[in-house]
């Protein structure tokens, strides 16, 4: 029996969030910008409408906002996961094998609940998906596409043209479909999942336009020009499963902390400020996972924009891998004095955690001194208390005031988070 997966994809998701708290923004022009009031991240149909393209700076369009009254607002990223996590637990309800793709996207292995209902037509597949689609708009207000196809690859494709299309109204299933040559002809090619920029222009060249194209190509050719990767995408076009549900992603090997800041640094201790905020949350994060890091590494940069942009990394290596604060601090700390250059406005730093291990495989060196136990203790009371309290406990090393934060002017509540911020019914 074939494999049927099913993508489930949140429409315009930050936009989606920000309107079921806030009726009036329904039917408006919205756009959510990036850290700083930057560019834009997320456009409602009606932004679309307007040409208001992704990843725009918001000055550069500060007159189209302003003509055709746009709203904008901030990125309220505890909002938006919060809400990510609802949309996935009642998306779980319908099947037990689902692999959550991104914060808005999950795929689906709808054999195991069509056969235990007894259903097997195709209608059925899409009276499923409209249920399921019914159901989280529902239950969390949020509203999602589904695409349904015998491989990853067609239900993302299927999951594409069901945003477009008013007869799909929100989900289409490609099993079985008599049609389906004439539909993948009307995709192009830079839309199949996993074709990026280089790989598209490539197929271009030869002459590989449309999805239709692509899984009529010959396999010889694609697979020394684009690897397996390109082989199975092909297959899968064809309606061959390469890419099973992955429900136990792979373990992380990295952690990045990192933010524009609000204003400039040019100054060395707001430097070591910044980099001691975001070691410091870089360290929650790796106890969070129950990790360790044997590497840290730090990097600045200037703005990109100017002549004589500067970007620099150093990387520490920690003789015993760990994720106490107080070490990854020091090393961060440590890593400013050797970055830092006078007369440069820094936008950014960041901080990389790599090498990462279980922390219960720990194994301590014959010259470690380090008071280990007492420090684990430490960390896990700083976490508890962290996790109650509005006004968390910082570290001396992360300033007071931190005029270089990330700018939100225009974020609305965390609704769902906290309980200062509840909706108010008037």
């Amino acid at each position: 029996m074939k494999e049927v997966f099913a993508l489930a994809d949140c429409n315009n998701f930050y936009v989606s969030c920000e309107r079921v708290f806030n009726p009036r923004l329904q039917d408006r022009p919205v756009i959510v910008l990036s850290n700083n009031d930057g560019c834009v991240v997320a456009r409602s149909n009606e932004a679309k409408q307007l040409g208001i393209g992704m990843g725009v700076p918001a000055f550069e369009i500060a007159g189209l906002l302003k003509k055709h009254n746009v709203i904008s607002l901030s990125s309220n990223y505890t909002l938006y996961a919060d809400m990510s996590s609802r949309v996935m637990e009642v998306i779980s309800t319908f099947t037990p094998q689902m692999e959550v793709y991104s914060i808005d996207e999950a795929f689906l292995n709808l054999v195991y609940p069509e056969r235990s209902r007894g259903a097997g037509t195709s209608s059925s597949l899409a009276d499923y998906g409209h249920r399921m689609q019914q159901t989280v708009k529902k239950w969390t207000g949020i509203p999602v596409s589904v695409g349904i196809g015998n491989t990853k690859t067609l239900a993302k494709i299927a999951n594409h043209i069901s945003k477009r299309s008013a007869q799909a109204d929100g989900v289409l299933d490609l099993t079985g479909a008599a049609n389906l040559e004439e539909v993948l002809a009307e995709v192009p090619v830079e839309k199949v999942w996993g074709v990026g920029i280089r790989t598209t222009i490539k197929l271009k060249r030869a002459g590989i336009t449309t999805a239709f194209d692509l899984s009529k190509a010959d396999i010889g050719w694609i697979r020394s020009c684009f690897g397996v990767v390109g082989v199975r995408t092909v297959y899968e076009l064809q309606g061959i499963c390469c890419y099973q549900l992955e429900q136990n992603p792979p373990a992380q090997k990295s952690i990045i902390v990192s933010r524009m800041f609000g204003e400039p640094i040019e100054d060395i201790e707001r430097l070591k400020e910044a980099a001691a905020t975001y070691a410091a949350r870089a360290g929650e994060k790796l106890r969070e996972q129950k990790l360790a890091a044997g590497a840290m590494s730090v990097f600045v940069t200037t703005s990109r924009f100017i002549r004589n942009r500067y970007f620099n990394s150093h990387t520490t290596e920690f003789a015993i891998s760990t994720n106490d604060t107080t070490e990854l601090i020091r090393a961060a700390v440590s890593s400013i004095d050797k970055l830092y250059r006078k007369n440069y406005q820094f936008k950014k730093c960041g901080v990389i955690l790599t090498g990462l291990v279980p922390e219960n495989r720990l194994q301590r060196g014959l010259f470690d001194n380090a008071e280990r136990e007492k420090s684990t203790r430490l960390m896990r009371t700083i976490d508890a208390i962290n996790a109650k309290v509005r006004s968390p406990v910082r570290w001396a090393a992360e300033g007071i005031d931190q005029p270089w934060q990330v700018k939100f002017k225009r974020r609305s509540k965390r609704y769902t988070t906290r309980w200062d911020e509840l909706p108010v019914v008037g």
